[in-house]
């Protein structure tokens, strides 16, 4: 992989981790695109660099983050990530067996997209709008329908802003919540995947993920460009969902959740 290619795909992940269209997804789709050969340090690179993408949220939200006074919420993200931790680890070799199959991934991208259409209309009348009202029930239920987007193709974005909605968050509240709860969640896979995880076990050399970025200097600056870039587009496309999302709601990420997930699914299956 070269550095071009890695920044591309930082913009892909930056644009699209908070989005209800699966990050993993859409990576996995430009990587495809791009003619780059699935290889060990691709799909590591595609976990890691979710940390540029947490970094926005702190930043963005730094005051929620950096109020020690409420320590309500520190509890409620933690119970809250406990399932998909839990689950993650259990169903890692799954997960990852799907992530190279990508006409599994464009049906889960259309078949979200279709449900998504109707989101709005299932969840009118919201009671919650503030993450001060979340109890930890509420919160820990969230959590559970994280693990949905364990599903390559599902998006986590979605499942937990749909996971708030049945709890009767509103949609700003919803999105705002399932922001926070990436933090502990996608930091905890990025030093999973960068100091525990062995990569290409069974293979003649397997490697942790930091051994891999610490192989070559090029290795180092693709790492470090990834997630500097992805920052800097998640500062961007965190501020535009929002504001999109309270004006119009998800009937757009839905319809566009299903054109793109067709179209890939008539690219892969002509190219099989």
């Amino acid at each position: 992989m070269e550095l071009l290619h890695a920044i591309i795909i930082a913009i892909i992940e930056g644009l699209t981790e908070y989005l209800p269209i699966s990050s993993t997804a859409h990576m996995g789709f430009t990587a495809a695109l791009m003619g780059l050969e699935e290889s060990e340090f691709l799909k590591m690179f595609q976990v890691s660099i979710q940390f540029g993408a947490i970094l926005s949220i702190v930043v963005l939200y730094w005051k929620k983050f950096f109020d020690f006074t409420n320590f309500n919420f520190y509890l409620k993200l933690a119970f809250a990530v406990v399932p998909a931790l839990g689950l993650g680890y259990l169903l890692d070799d799954k997960i990852e067996a799907v992530l190279g199959n990508q006409i599994a991934i464009s049906s889960v991208l259309v078949i979200g997209g279709i449900v998504l259409l109707f989101v709005d209309k299932w969840f009118k009348n919201p009671k919650i709008h503030d993450e001060k009202e979340i109890t930890f029930k509420k919160a820990i239920t969230i959590g559970f329908w994280q693990c949905l987007a364990m599903m390559p193709g599902t998006s986590r974005s979605a499942a937990s802003i749909i996971g708030g909605m049945t709890q009767g968050l509103s949609r700003k509240a919803a999105a705002e919540f399932s922001f926070f709860l990436a933090v502990p969640t996608m930091l905890a896979v990025t030093v999973y995947s960068i100091f525990v995880k062995t990569w290409g076990e069974g293979t003649a050399d397997p490697q942790k993920g930091y051994e891999m970025i610490m192989a070559t200097p090029e290795n180092i600056k693709i790492f470090i460009i990834g997630n500097v870039v992805a920052f800097f587009v998640a500062l961007i496309a965190v501020k535009t969902f929002i504001a999109v999302l309270t004006k119009y709601g998800f009937k757009f990420w839905g319809w566009y959740r299903i054109i793109i997930g067709i179209l890939l699914l008539i690219y892969f299956y002509s190219t099989k």
